[in-house]
């Protein structure tokens, strides 16, 4: 997981020189940061980053007050002290002695001009719950591996930033090229504020780059933050696939889906971890819960209706700040292994923790032998477009990207794959699923193909409501919800498809292109003419199996390494959704709610007066009026849970 900060001017880079560099908690006034953080027992901040050598750096060395208050607290050399007093020795003004050791534009210039300078932006990585736990409760072995793990995710993430991203920009934008040569400063922390486990790394991107100057000299120049902020969310999908694929192959563990919240996207979580102890460690989670629904009751209160996915995400940024504690002091890693650890035994018992790591390789061991490492390359482009489509409607190759690694990360379970295969399913949905939006203007250079936006036609579904749980009001389906019903549909007449043509070549011992409809033959079009019809398989399946049977076998692997909420009383075929149990009940406590108030809203209309306590207020729908038709057809709309779910989804 990742998240972006900005790092301005005034008391913003104060914050992170006395705070993030001491382990988020308060340095004693007075005492340097080397002495501060060797008495707390932190590890200190290290340099990344290719930039280094224009500065003078070497990567991987240690970070010191001085350089970390010149560099993002003042945009000048980390060597500014000695290069300033060398050009004053040799007769130069203080000026001119100071204007050599700035990086770019003077951050008083900028200020002058009654703009607020970006310093630099803090990317901070951090993994999943289910990880954290078992760094925390795990043996020295497997806390290396996951330190290990964090350590090439995050590397991994930034050189990716830092190859395919970064850019410096000049003259209000109109000039830009790709400079990948970042400066970074990272720090390690391992908790939060509350002072449970948190292990998590700061990496503070200086928001300044070389490019070549005018006359061939490097000069230094702003990065473009915009461009950085747009990745930010495939940036942290690299960093989950990386981290979560490193330990599940080290360890021997895989991951299964837990929802965190209600219509929004699964977290992957590493199979085994049971939920209580997930809870343990996420202390903040329950207060921000309770924060959340004192704000949503009052939203209700002022907008007269429940909040939208959009406002959701607001009420919960500012849940999420207002519960968010003071600093504290920080403690040596041994001593707080040891705290937690015993704070662990004493809520869960000594068998739960100690036999915590057996058990998550034993439901790794089951799911491994569940699920092939495969991936199949035509229904995993398909279903990324499907569900970028359907959340977006308009998108960029960074949002296929970020949906292929979350794709990944799904469908192989922590399973380890070809470097790349998310480049190449990113390229396969833009290529054949996608149609591309930007318009290149007569006599203009067309755009870069990352700056490119594509749309598609896939078939969106209409909106359903669901009763999450006993108590509360059904909600619209998200977004999400509906993306993955699209895409299951489309996954599904491929499928079928897939078959047909299979077996017609079977019986008739022709060729697929002779045999199958021509939408077939433009979906699989070079899938059946290759090897292995899947990115990562095992030698010799082609062999063994034939093509009706490498279908059938598709599709049981498709459904392997689905989610089990998928798999319980539902399978691709989105008809089967509307029937499962849970589906059923939940339609019928609607049924009942709704029909419930409509007497209500009869009754009330009937005698002329207001409805009695328990029954809901409002006045009944007459026909004969605009607006009562519209209530009525609202009223026919809520006795239909499921509208247009899975009818008439055609790829």
């Amino acid at each position: 997981m990742l998240s972006v900060a900005k790092v301005q001017r005034r008391n913003a880079w104060r914050y992170y020189i006395r705070g993030v560099a001491f382990g988020d908690g308060r340095r004693p006034v007075g005492q340097s940061l080397m002495d501060a953080q060797e008495m707390a027992g932190l590890p200190p901040g290290r340099w990344w980053g290719r930039g280094l050598a224009a500065l003078g750096l070497s990567e991987g060395g240690q970070v010191s007050e001085r350089q970390l208050e010149l560099v993002f607290g003042e945009a000048r050399h980390p060597d500014a002290d000695r290069i300033e007093q060398r050009l004053l020795d040799d007769g130069a003004d203080a000026a001119t002695a100071r204007r050599a050791t700035v990086l770019g534009q003077p951050v008083e210039e900028i200020e002058a001009r009654k703009q607020m300078p970006l310093l630099a932006l803090d990317f901070t990585f951090r993994p999943q719950a289910s990880l954290i736990v078992l760094w925390v409760l795990g043996d020295a072995h497997t806390r290396r591996v996951i330190e290990r793990a964090h350590e090439q995710a995050v590397a991994a993430a930034l050189h990716w930033i830092e190859d395919e991203v970064a850019e410096t920009r000049w003259s209000s934008g109109r000039g830009r090229a790709k400079r990948p040569a970042l400066v970074v400063a990272a720090f390690r922390h391992y908790d939060n504020r509350d002072g449970f486990p948190l292990l998590h790394t700061h990496c503070l991107v200086l928001n300044r780059v070389q490019r070549p100057g005018a006359d061939g000299e490097p000069v230094w120049g702003a990065l473009d933050t915009y461009r950085l902020y747009q990745n930010v969310v495939a940036a942290g999908t690299l960093y989950t696939l990386t981290m979560t694929t490193e330990v599940c192959e080290e360890l021997g563990l895989a991951t299964v889906p837990r929802e965190v919240t209600p219509g929004l996207r699964s977290v992957m979580e590493i199979a085994g971890v049971d939920a209580e102890i997930i809870d343990w460690s996420s202390t903040r989670r329950q207060r921000i819960e309770d924060a959340l629904e004192v704000l949503t009751d009052q939203y209700v209160k002022d907008h007269g209706r429940l909040p939208g996915e959009k406002a959701r995400h607001g009420l919960g940024w500012q849940a999420a700040q207002d519960t968010r504690p003071q600093k504290k002091t920080p403690r040596p890693l041994k001593q707080l292994l040891a705290w937690w650890k015993a704070s662990a035994l004493l809520r869960f018992g000594k068998q739960m923790v100690d036999g915590l790591l057996e058990r998550c390789r034993a439901a790794g061991a089951a799911i491994r032998a569940r699920v092939d490492p495969a991936v199949d390359m035509a229904l995993a482009a398909v279903d990324v477009a499907a569900v970028v489509f359907t959340v977006r409607e308009k998108f960029s190759r960074r949002h296929v990207l970020a949906e292929a690694r979350r794709h990944l990360l799904e469908t192989l379970r922590g399973r380890a794959f070809p470097p790349g295969l998310d480049d190449s399913i990113a390229d396969r949905a833009l290529l054949r699923y996608s149609r591309r939006h930007t318009v290149t203007k007569p006599g203009r250079e067309a755009p870069a193909a990352d700056r490119m936006t594509y749309t598609a036609d896939f078939p969106v579904p209409d909106r359903w409501w669901i009763a999450d749980a006993e108590g509360t009001p059904p909600r619209e389906s998200s977004r999400y919800e509906r993306a993955r019903l699209a895409s299951l549909a489309v996954q599904g007449a491929i499928r079928d498809a897939r078959i047909r043509a299979d077996t017609a070549t079977e019986a008739t011992t022709t060729t697929l292109a002779s045999s199958a409809p021509a939408d077939s033959r433009d979906l699989d079009e070079g899938e059946h003419d290759q090897a292995p019809p899947h990115a990562v398989d095992h030698p010799g399946r082609d062999a063994a199996l034939t093509a009706a049977q490498r279908s059938a076998a598709v599709h049981a692997h498709l459904q392997a390494a689905m989610p089990q909420e998928y798999v319980e009383g539902r399978t691709t075929d989105p008809e089967t959704w509307t029937t499962s149990p849970e589906r059923l009940a939940a339609l019928a406590k609607l049924t009942a709610t709704t029909e419930a108030r409509n007497r209500a809203l009869a009754e009330a209309d009937a005698h002329h007066r207001a409805p009695a306590d328990g029954e809901l207020p409002g006045p009944a729908a007459d026909p004969a009026t605009p607006s009562g038709q519209r209530r009525q057809e609202h009223e026919q709309q809520r006795q239909q849970p499921d509208p247009g779910q899975g009818q008439g989804l055609r790829p």
